[in-house]
């Protein structure tokens, strides 16, 4: 059961045919006064709906289809293990969350992981790359991946964790584009830090004062960042986030944030003694999350996505989205089913109307897409499969 919306800060649901010539017609209209106007801004009506005065015209897209609506500024939040109805329902143990945060954003109802454990699913937020065997064992060891050549969709064909340097990712579009990006990990301490190649990852357990979890941090599995300076300058403990968001110009492209393994919600109790599971992801959500929105960057032009990597319902192996199939080195991307299971998105920014939804189905694959859109970038990996939605107008609907 989803959560009730109050009805005084949410759009009412309408069938999508109708929605979507509604939203045709309206856009249509507003590219006509675009035109008489000679203007690549929006007008002060738009500004007041939420839109920033100063915004470039977005491009003209239906849901589900790519937008680009000005945005320059994409923090992203990772969260562990929950199922939808256990975020988002009626029972949920995170009322910032649940409530707070979704009355200010809109909610993603048919969001989904895209494997099953943990890393792969970080690893397609940043690559497109589908998971293999050991990447679905959580990667144990910090193994090099073992290709025998590339398939459809840029596939790597193989198996193992660090993927050769000839792998690409968003990270390094990003810099060859001249942005930025960032990685700010709880607890990793030392800057890229990451098992030895062939050793044993040691960061699998929590442990009293150090619950950095590599596994979570999926730029150490690409060697064309570990093994660039770029990783000790950027992919960092996540002390350093609240300095960086005290200007726009500090403030990377890309922001891409994953708590400690007691803050993301995955152990329950925490090695530390705190309660773990969606309270202390709650708690440290009510810390984190305001230093983002109230920073010049984001209520400039930023866009804020928290999600979850993956289900652990009951149905969650069996669940998926966006006609996501078997890859090239898994029989199931979910070990026992298609996907990594239904978990939500939640999507807070100044391009967004608080307490709506959007129930066109998404998933990392999708989110990779659309930061990709949002820089002008090519899709990497299945980011680029054919039909695999894009955020749209649904997500980006202040002005709608």
């Amino acid at each position: 059961m989803e959560t009730p919306v109050n009805p005084t800060t949410a759009t009412a649901p309408e069938p999508r045919r109708q929605r979507s010539r509604r939203t045709l017609k309206r856009f249509a209209s507003a590219a006509l006064l675009v035109l008489a106007a000679a203007s690549l801004s929006y007008g002060s009506q738009a500004a007041t709906a939420g839109t920033p005065a100063n915004a470039a015209a977005p491009a003209a897209t239906t849901a589900g289809q790519g937008f680009l609506p000005g945005a320059k500024h994409v923090f992203v939040i990772n969260l562990e293990n929950k199922g939808y109805d256990t975020t988002w329902g009626p029972a949920s143990a995170a009322p910032y969350l649940s409530q707070t945060l979704r009355s200010q954003g809109v909610l993603l109802n048919q969001y989904y992981g895209t494997a099953h454990n943990s890393q792969p699913n970080y690893v397609a937020q940043i690559s497109g790359q589908g998971p293999n065997p050991q990447m679905q064992a959580d990667c144990q060891t910090y193994s090099p991946f073992a290709g025998t050549g590339t398939a459809s969709q840029g596939q790597a064909v193989g198996d193992g964790c660090v993927f050769p340097a000839s792998v690409p990712t968003v990270a390094g579009q990003l810099t060859a584009a001249g942005k930025t990006w960032k990685g700010y990990m709880e607890d990793m301490g030392t800057p890229c830090r990451h098992p030895a190649l062939g050793a044993v990852d040691d960061t699998q357990k929590a442990r009293v004062g150090d619950q950095y979890a590599a596994r979570h941090n999926p730029f150490v599995y690409f060697a064309g960042i570990t093994d660039s300076p770029d990783c000790a300058r950027n992919d960092v403990d996540l002390t350093a986030l609240k300095t960086d968001l005290t200007s726009a110009a500090t403030t990377p492209n890309l922001s891409m944030i994953t708590p400690n393994l007691c803050h993301d919600g995955h152990d329950a109790p925490c090695v530390d003694g705190q309660p773990g599971g969606l309270a202390s992801a709650d708690e440290w959500l009510k810390q984190w999350v305001p230093a983002i929105t109230s920073s010049p960057a984001f209520k400039q032009d930023g866009v804020l996505v928290i999600t979850f990597d993956e289900s652990d319902g009951p149905q969650s192996d069996a669940t998926a989205c966006c006609g996501e199939t078997s890859g090239p080195n898994s029989p199931e991307p979910g070990i026992t089913g298609p996907g990594g299971g239904r978990v939500g998105a939640l999507v807070l920014s100044p391009f967004t109307k608080g307490g709506t939804w959007s129930t066109t189905p998404y998933n990392h694959y999708s989110l990779l897409a659309s930061i990709e859109d949002t820089f002008g970038l090519p899709y990497l990996g299945y980011a680029g499969a054919p039909g695999l939605n894009r955020f749209g107008l649904d997500v980006y609907n202040a002005g709608v």
